[in-house]
């Protein structure tokens, strides 16, 4: 199932999500369908999941549990999992970079911790127009809003970027 949706392939994760959820195994694909929002697509589709898991589960609230009803919210939840835009970064960062430290440098890294103890010091851009420190720094509102504009990483336009001074 996981492998189709991943492959856009509806007619077959759809079969085997219905399939499952046919056998008996309703809970398992709500789980595996809430897995993969996560570990394959972009935005936040997880949320459209979770709210399909949530009106499957009011359907069946007063049912009986040996014949649910509602496979129609599994079957939505899988059309839209297989056209979402398709990213691994969320198990990527955990996999990757948290759990093998890929990209980082394994010298730098043990010295930065060494040196550093159990505080990590807070980066400049955090001091800004609302703390104290940064106000002392000079921050302003006006330099607050420039720098995180400039700072989104990817940005997409937006419908007010043109009342954002431009230097």
């Amino acid at each position: 199932m996981q492998k189709a949706i991943r492959r856009a392939d509806a007619k077959l994760a759809g079969y085997w999500a219905l399939e499952l959820w046919e056998s008996g195994f309703g809970q398992y694909v709500w789980r595996r369908l809430l897995t993969v929002s996560a570990e394959d697509c972009w935005g936040i589709l997880t949320q459209e999941v979770k709210a399909l898991h949530d009106a499957y589960t009011e359907i069946n609230r007063n049912g009986p549990r040996e014949k649910p009803r509602g496979r129609i919210f599994i079957s939505k939840a899988v059309i839209l999992l297989c056209l979402a835009k398709k990213s691994r970064d969320a198990d990527h960062l955990q996999n990757f970079v948290y759990d093998q430290q890929a990209g980082l440098d394994p010298e730098t890294l043990a010295e930065d911790l060494r040196t550093a103890g159990k505080y990590v010091p807070i980066p400049d851009y955090a001091y800004d127009c609302h703390t104290k420190r940064g106000r002392m720094m000079g921050s302003t509102k006006a330099d607050f809003f420039k720098a995180e504009q400039d700072a989104l990483q990817p940005r997409l336009p937006g419908l007010f970027d043109d009342l954002i001074e431009e230097d």
